[in-house]
């Protein structure tokens, strides 16, 4: 056989392995740390399992994409190219107008989400996902997504995130800040 490995291989032990594990019922989340957290019909609770480190520069409106307090709870605390997390939310809610400067995508896990951003000629356009559905947001879109599942406004549904890079950054648009601050909730830290 002419056939050969070209990869590098590794051995782990499972202990080793046993830190990259995660468990949803152990996870901690947070529904603090964005602009928008306090922001009536935002209320949600992000789950940081995999990686989402803070970025280097935390100022002038950029975060994590999880938000402050949920960057430094990473279940697993690794930095390989890409972060995970889970939103936990009700009917009705999830974040308002946001960018991220890294690929975001959405993977419905339970209820129906919609994922909706800007297009062209900045116009909002929308797409419902059901179970298993996804979307995959480049760099630059303005997008949002809102758990819009019928039944019981008080069940939560949840969206797995993820995002590409080590320390990815977001940023709310400029109307989200404005409709933020006017509604009186704007985080200290975010104020100019």
């Amino acid at each position: 056989m002419t056939y050969r490995e070209t990869l590098p291989r590794k051995g782990l032990s499972r202990k080793e392995m046993l830190r990259r594990v995660a468990r949803f019922k152990k996870l901690r989340g947070s529904d603090g740390g964005l602009p928008d957290s306090k922001m009536p019909g935002c209320e949600r609770t992000l789950y940081n399992v995999i990686g989402f480190q803070p970025p280097r520069i935390e100022r002038g409106g950029k975060q994590s994409p999880v938000g402050l307090d949920a960057a430094r709870m990473a279940a697993v605390k690794i930095s390989e190219g890409f972060n995970l997390a889970y939103c936990r939310a009700k009917p009705g809610k999830g974040p308002m107008l946001h960018n991220h400067d890294t690929n975001e995508t959405f993977i419905s896990m339970t209820g129906t989400w919609r994922a909706s951003w800007l297009n062209g000629k900045g116009k909002l356009e929308h797409v419902d996902l059901k179970p298993l559905d996804l979307i995959s947001f480049p760099p630059g879109v303005i997008r949002r997504f809102q758990n819009v599942t019928k039944g019981p406004k008080n069940k939560d549904s949840i969206l797995m995130v993820v995002i590409a890079g080590n320390t990815p950054s977001s940023e709310f648009t400029i109307e989200s800040m404005s409709e933020i601050e006017r509604a009186g909730v704007l985080p200290a830290r975010h104020r100019a």
